[in-house]
């Protein structure tokens, strides 16, 4: 059993940090969004919550992946990133379609918006969300779930934009139809980070080859390796998000044990070095398998 754990302690750290601000925000949200009877605050509060769901179950998952691998979780817990990331997606999409509907309803009948506490709530909301963002976006490439919260703050921060707009055009104007519309704005943003996530998870539940690796580029650089015939068999997934694994057979000409844990040792070098791939299984072989092996009588004959 290897272990495969990151150190995942920056990470938590930074997630919990983000969890209170955004908790913080989203009480902003909802007293301002009541008071000024704004939908697009009241909904751009609701996509807060999710937030709040988002970057606790990314805190949640970067604390499963810092425990050790077991006996029945040989690959560890870094799977657990990848079903909350899922989650987040569907709650993504339920969001907005409840938001839609909502939007629906106020454009058949507008109601006055107080623009003034609207713009201010809004601002708030803008830094906020860029504090949190900036914050972040270097661990994001570490889990999925992380960049999936990541998603969640960005197109909250680009909500906060568009609800400044709106307030301003309100103030100026007096369109309150502009709220609701903006409201539809924010949930399109909603389902494009789902459809991000979701894509994503999707790809890793299914063992899909992940989209930086080029498997006929991998067989090739295997393939220039001294000693190795050919490549075949091959297959490369993720566990988690940037977190690689890999198999194969190699065939190699006879050659003394010496030699072939030379060259795993260089197969491994040149997956870890030029395609992030730490964990790989290699099977070498001096003929093509194909081969019909039966055990009898505890001899074991090949055909």
């Amino acid at each position: 059993m290897h272990e495969h754990a990151h150190d995942l302690s920056g990470v938590t750290s930074r997630l919990r940090v983000a969890l209170f601000l955004t908790i913080a925000i989203l009480v902003a949200e909802v007293v301002g969004g009541v008071l000024a009877n704004s939908l697009a605050l009241l909904s751009d509060a609701i996509h807060v919550l999710t937030d709040i769901l988002a970057i606790g179950l990314a805190w949640y998952a970067a604390r499963q992946a810092e425990r050790p691998p077991t006996l029945t979780r040989t690959f560890g817990f870094h799977r657990t990133g990848i079903l909350a990331a899922l989650a987040n997606a569907a709650m993504l999409v339920l969001i907005a379609i409840l938001v839609i509907y909502e939007a629906y309803q106020r454009l058949a009948r507008p109601e006055p918006v107080e623009s003034r506490l609207l713009f201010v709530i809004a601002i708030a909301g803008l830094i906020g969300n860029v504090g949190i963002a900036y914050y972040l976006h270097r661990e994001q490439s570490h889990s999925l779930s992380v960049r999936s919260a990541f998603l969640h703050v960005v197109g909250d921060a680009m909500a906060s934009i568009g609800v400044i707009f709106a307030a301003v055009v309100i103030y100026f104007t007096d369109l309150y139809v502009v709220d609701p519309i903006l409201s539809v704005l924010i949930s399109f943003v909603i389902v494009w980070s789902a459809w991000q996530i979701l894509r994503e998870t999707v790809d890793i539940l299914m063992e899909g080859t992940p989209r930086e690796i080029d498997l006929n580029e991998v067989a090739a650089e295997l393939g220039r390796l001294p000693g190795v015939q050919d490549v075949h068999d091959l297959h490369v997934w993720s566990i988690a998000t940037g977190l690689h694994s890999l198999s194969c057979h190699i065939l190699v000409s006879d050659q003394p044990l010496s030699e072939s844990s030379l060259l795993l040792a260089r197969a491994n070098a040149v997956l870890r070095e030029k395609f992030n791939i730490e964990h790989a299984t290699i099977q070498f072989e001096h003929q093509r398998c194909g081969l019909v092996c039966v055990l009898n009588q505890g001899r074991l004959s090949c055909q």
